[in-house]
């Protein structure tokens, strides 16, 4: 007599959701228990809606019109003053949140899959692929990452902002995908994924539903580390001028002021705020990191003290 058990009426694909739903319910809270990480989101969230809606925070419909008068302090009207070209700063640094975050959201999801496609192939499927793809990443690897972004953003019509895209994510896979390839390797031979392919799955599946699940954090400490190197990256493109000096971010605002000598003329939050800003938002993503990091390596959790009864149990 043939019994069956529940995790053998279970259908896969529930299971697959219900250990992505765990995974997603282990993020939130290793993020709500580690103020690092929970200051971190919060930073995270406040240039989100910045992003999104910037009239919640300034007035000025266009931030690169020049409507005021050049180079008014700071004041109740301008916060952060305006520039030498009449133009409010406080204004372009709210606006110039979208276009730095769209860059290092963009580049961080894409380069994220491009690292997970290849480092978790070259694994699970060994042998000559995995060279290959193994070959192929430490090609890139060894390759020095800026000379060669100002050089295509030069040349390719670096102002583009769909070129410096995806210029930062051809630069910046490779790192992830040589961690993911060690964690893979790790876990292709584990009975959770043998018994996976007893059951008949497929490969798709089982790297989908089932490696990929438990690599959800280094996957998402992969995708904050490559963010953070987008923002400093495209800040720094943009700041020697391979961006679009007529768009507005945090980078063409350090562009114009240097070339405006805003700290010799007393304008120096010009300089100061978008600075402020960048390392705020690199700040946002490394506090996030400490979240992950916990879940990759529970020795990190934080000890809680259990309360004791007043009979000492």
């Amino acid at each position: 007599m043939i019994s069956f058990t529940a995790d053998a009426l279970e259908s896969p694909v529930v299971k697959g959701k219900g250990r992505s739903n765990g995974a997603a319910i282990s993020v939130w809270r290793a993020i709500r228990g580690n103020g690092k990480a929970l200051a971190g989101a919060i930073l995270l969230l406040i240039f989100g809606v910045a992003a999104i809606v910037p009239q919640l925070f300034t007035s000025v419909r266009h931030p690169m019109e020049r409507a005021y008068a050049l180079s008014l302090p700071p004041s109740a009207a301008h916060p952060l003053g305006t520039t030498s070209f009449g133009q409010d700063i406080w204004a372009q640094l709210v606006w110039g949140t979208r276009e730095t975050l769209i860059v290092a959201l963009a580049v961080g999801a894409l380069a994220s899959v491009l690292s997970v496609m290849i480092g978790v192939a070259a694994a699970y499927l060994g042998g000559v692929a995995d060279d290959v793809l193994s070959l192929l990443i430490d090609v890139f690897l060894v390759i020095p990452a800026f000379p060669l972004i100002i050089v295509i953003a030069a040349y390719a019509n670096g102002g583009n902002l769909v070129v410096i895209i995806f210029v930062l994510v051809i630069t910046g896979w490779s790192y992830g995908a040589r961690q993911l390839r060690a964690q893979a390797l790790s876990l292709r031979r584990r009975d959770f994924l043998e018994s996976a392919r007893v059951r008949g799955e497929n490969w798709l599946y089982v790297v989908i539903f089932e490696m990929l699940p438990t690599m959800v954090s280094l996957i998402a400490a992969n995708f904050l580390g490559t963010a953070l190197y987008a923002v400093l990256t495209a800040a720094g493109l943009q700041f020697i001028g391979l961006g679009n000096p007529n768009s507005v971010s945090w980078g063409t605002m350090l562009h114009w002021a240097q070339s405006a000598e805003a700290l010799q003329t007393g304008q120096a939050w010009w300089i100061i705020a978008p600075g402020l800003c960048i390392a705020l938002l690199g700040g946002a993503f490394a506090l996030l990191n400490y979240a992950f990091d916990e879940i990759a390596n529970p020795a990190l959790r934080p000890v809680r003290r259990v309360r004791r009864n007043r009979d000492g149990h």
